[in-house]
This record gives C-alpha cells, structure tokens and sequence, in this order.
C-alpha cells in the first residue's frame, strides 16, 4: 500500500511538472509581440528553448528561412505527382512580336498537307517561310528584353511555392485598390473590422499601427456613427480621452509608426568598410599622439637617469663586472691555449677495387688516422 502510494504521489508530481511547463510556455499572440516581425513566428516557436532569440534571429535581415518541408514526412516533391505541368509560354518581350501567330499558323498549314506533299518538301527544302520583320526580333531581344524573375538569396523551392503570394512592398494597414474593391469599400469609407479593433484594441502585432478612427483622425468630410458609411464610436475612457492614439486629431506629437519594412537600407556602403575620419578627429588623434610623445620622451629621460646612476655606482666598486667572454679555470700550456680547436676533419679518400665476393662493395674508402686503411 505504502509503494502505491508512493508512485502515485510521484505520478502527479510528473502531471504538475508538464502542466507548470505548459503554463510557463509563451502564446503565439505575445510572442508576436516581441518580435518585429509577426510574420515570420510560427506555432512550434513557442516550444523553443528560447523563443525570443529564435524570432530576432528569423526576422533579422538577409536571415535564410529554413525550407518549410522540414517538417513533411513524406519524400521531397511527392505531392506534385498528380499535378499536370503547364505547357512552356514564351516570355512577353517575344509574344508581343507576333511570332506566335505566324508559327501556328504554319503548323496548321503543315497539318493539311497531304503525305506525298510532306515527302516532297523534305526533299526540296525551302527557307524563310515565316515572313517576320528581323528589325523587330533585334528590337524585341535588344531593347525590350525583360529579366526573368529569379529566387532571391536563400531561397529554396518547395512544394507548392508557386501558389503562394508574394509579399514582398506590403505595408500593414495599407490597403490596394484592388482590396478595397474586394472589399466592397466605398471612397473614404471604413474598413469591415474597423467595429472589431474599436472593441477589442488594435492587433497585438502591429501597436503603433496608424488606424483612421482606432488610433488616427478619420478622412476630411467622413462622420463617426453606426449609420451606412460611419466609423464607428472612438474608443476613449472616463474621462473622453483617446486611448489608443489621437484619434480626434487634436495632439501635435507624432508617433513613430515606422515598422522594420520601413526602414531605409543604404546599399552604398559595404559591410566592414573603414569608416573615414573627420578633420576633429583626426586633430583629437594628434594631441593624443603628443601626449603619447610626452609621456614617452619622460619615460626615456627616467631611463637614463638610471643608466648613468648605475654607471657611477659601478665606477666606485671595481671588480664587480660582468666579463662579455667566459672566463676558462682550466690549467693549460700556452701552446694548447694558442690552439684553437677544430669542429671536424675531412677524411682522405683513396680508390679500392671491388671484390667479387663483396656484395655491395664501394669504388673507394677513407682514410681514418691512428687505423689502417678502412
């Protein structure tokens, strides 16, 4: 009874470590919050071990994306097996030449003939059957030619990439022509959630998003109110005040709505280019070079006062210096101390005949003194 207990009591402590780990996890939506750009936070995100650098890092820029079939269990590229590939279209520069036209209808004109027909143009061949203009080719290729639309640095293809809408010169909270007519907006007329962010607050991504009659005046001429074309209520406190921006227009200070696709890149200047000194500059390195001077030219003055006061001190005790040569104890003749001694000696060499029992015998041999012939 008592082991029953016991692993009872441990299975919930097991329950509440996981459940306490779900409760310290972060949501998406603040996770959102924290990084400046919402876009790029996914719902694994959270699971990380730290979910904050993981989104600075995804939407730091030039940051290669990782490929979003990393999570597919299935091979790369199966999906499109039932898919039909496009027929190949020439590109717009060529089409607007009107080649097209010409070489359809020289394929109908081909089809009609007859098998004998056929037989016989192969044997007699003729040449420039599509009349067209060369000056318009030169033209279409040389000065109307269009750069195909390439994938950016990073960019890996995966399924289904192609049907996907490209984002990039998007702006949160403008809208096109085309989704305003999308939309069923009249001019100068509120959005469909306008209603929604005036109750709930603006999205949790965007918070210094300028939003007409949520946190920015209303267009000239337009009116508050529920009625056909009306913004909606301000929201505001107690007291009549705006609560999330100046919504009335009556506040001279502006907030800094800028979002990181605002932000102005200056593409001249190289990464790790040495940046150039101003004249200040260069006149505050000067004086700091002179001090260095100073101190340099005190420090050498230090020096030698010391030198010539080990001078003097070695001038009244004699005896006391350091001979540059060693000096040698050993007893020796003077004919002997007069010898300088040799590194080596070169042997004599004399020429010897080889035997023919010798296997590996030499044409010659040295001459080793105090021993015979070697």
């Amino acid at each position: 009874d008592d082991d029953s207990d016991d692993d009872g009591e441990d299975g919930e402590d097991e329950m509440g470590k996981k459940k306490r780990k779900l409760l310290m996890r972060m949501k998406v939506a603040e996770l959102k919050q924290h990084c400046a750009k919402p876009e790029v936070v996914e719902v694994w995100d959270t699971t990380a071990a730290d979910p904050r650098l993981l989104v600075f890092l995804k939407a730091y820029r030039n940051t290669i994306p990782v490929p979003h079939h990393w999570c597919q269990k299935r091979s790369y590229l199966q999906g499109k097996r039932g898919l039909e590939k496009p027929p190949w279209q020439l590109p717009a520069f060529i089409e607007a030449t009107g080649i097209q036209k010409l070489r359809d209808s020289y394929a109908e004109k081909e089809d009609s003939k007859k098998l004998k027909q056929k037989t016989k143009d192969k044997a007699t061949a003729k040449m420039g059957k599509i009349d067209i203009d060369y000056q318009v080719l030169h033209d279409a290729f040389f000065k109307f030619q269009t750069k195909p639309k390439m994938t950016g640095m990073g960019e890996l293809y995966y399924e289904g990439k192609e049907y996907e809408m490209d984002l990039k010169g998007k702006r949160p909270g403008t809208l096109t022509e085309e989704v305003k007519v999308a939309l069923g907006m009249t001019e100068d007329g509120p959005p469909p959630w306008l209603i929604n962010m005036q109750r709930y607050g603006p999205p949790p991504s965007y918070p210094n998003l300028k939003t007409p009659g949520l946190s920015a005046p209303i267009p000239a001429g337009a009116q508050f109110g529920y009625h056909p074309g009306g913004w909606g209520k301000p929201p505001v406190d107690e007291h009549g005040n705006a609560i999330y921006g100046d919504v009335f227009g009556v506040s001279g200070r502006e907030v800094d709505d800028r979002t990181p696709y605002d932000v102005v890149v200056d593409k001249s200047k190289r990464w790790g280019a040495m940046e150039e000194l101003d004249a200040s500059d260069s006149d505050e390195d000067d004086d700091d070079d002179d001090d260095y001077d100073e101190d340099e030219d005190a420090t050498q003055l230090a020096e030698d006062d010391i030198t010539s006061g080990i001078a003097s001190m070695s001038s009244l005790q004699t005896g006391m210096e350091t001979p540059e040569v060693p000096l040698d104890l050993r007893k020796r003749s003077e004919q002997a101390a007069a010898a300088v001694p040799q590194l080596y000696q070169v042997l004599a060499t004399q020429e010897a005949s080889v035997g023919e029992g010798s296997l590996m015998g030499s044409a010659h041999t040295y001459v080793v003194p105090g021993s015979g012939a070697a």
